[in-house]
């Protein structure tokens, strides 16, 4: 099997997938983002190529990473999965699941409409809206960025004034602002990995404040998920089209468990440290089964 790897090879999971892989007897190769190519021939059968020719013959690609750039680059980087997808060739996860997940608002509305408890959540554009927002949220609101990850810009507006440099943002170029209900909770949420069939979970602890994102010092601790929470879990990887998904809950102190987020391109630093599975183990055990049509998350 020809598996070829799209993100940085100094990557720490890109290295520990690409030594599960090779383990496994299969071949592994790192292509960067900025290093795809996509050819058009003038008219023949096969007048589309993607180079490296890694990428065009391999027999999965799995992303690892997500793409940076401006909206011209991020726009091409995905056509290029999209296309490699319509010639048959397998990516994990798929195009589609990568441009439902990594967009906070599409993913949330789509968790939403498929009957799965999310945050109350508002996006607005304009300093008068952004103003409207926040104070319909009860003055005291969590900000996103709306595409990113391990909890990079995530920011609590309990005040007036934290809520200024948004203000501000929004009047000198207009500013898409996502704001999400402060949800009080016992210092803790939960991060449920589904690879395929298998499914491994961890609490992660808060260390400063409300955030518990491992990234930003949370502490990993093992969990054993009720089955409840792993058929929620799975039940929103489907929704969203995942084949393999970081699923992240959080039980409130109001008795709700909220889905906060589900991250098509999942890290497991944490997860190895708190369950002492080898996941990337697992990842590469997954690519060699074939993909249930009826059923992404399997």
């Amino acid at each position: 099997m020809r598996v070829a790897i799209v993100g940085e090879p100094t990557g720490w999971h890109v290295g520990r997938l690409v030594a599960a892989i090779q383990a496994r007897g299969h071949e592994a190769t790192v292509v960067r983002w900025h290093e795809l190519i996509a050819v058009v021939a003038g008219t023949a059968a096969s007048a589309e190529q993607f180079l490296p020719l890694a990428i065009d013959q391999a027999d999965i690609v799995v992303v690892r990473g997500m793409p940076q750039g401006g909206l011209e680059d991020v726009i091409f980087r995905m056509d290029v999965l999209g296309r490699l997808a319509a010639s048959g060739q397998r990516i994990i996860n798929s195009p589609r699941s990568l441009e439902l997940a990594i967009d906070k608002y599409l993913s949330l509305a789509k968790l939403a409409a498929g009957g799965v408890s999310v945050p109350h959540t508002i996006v607005a554009q304009n300093p008068a809206t952004i103003q409207q927002a926040w104070q319909s949220l009860g003055c005291d609101a969590v900000v996103k960025p709306l595409f990113g990850s391990c909890g990079r810009g995530i920011q609590r507006l309990s005040t007036r004034e934290s809520l200024e440099p948004f203000i501000e943002a929004a009047t000198a170029c207009g500013s898409v602002a996502y704001f999400q209900e402060f949800v009080p909770h016992a210092g803790w949420d939960v991060r449920i990995l589904l690879v395929g069939k298998r499914v491994f979970s961890m609490r992660r602890v808060s260390a400063r404040d409300w955030r518990t994102n491992v990234a930003l010092g949370g502490r990993p601790e093992p969990f054993e998920a009720p089955q409840s929470w792993v058929d929620l879990a799975r039940r929103s990887a489907t929704l969203l089209e995942t084949e393999i998904a970081g699923v992240d809950l959080l039980p409130a102190n109001d008795g709700r468990l909220l889905v906060i987020e589900i991250n098509a391109v999942p890290g497991w630093r944490g997860l190895e440290r708190a369950t002492g599975t080898d996941i990337a183990a697992a990842v590469a055990e997954h690519l060699e089964r074939p993909l249930n049509p009826e059923k992404l998350v399997f």
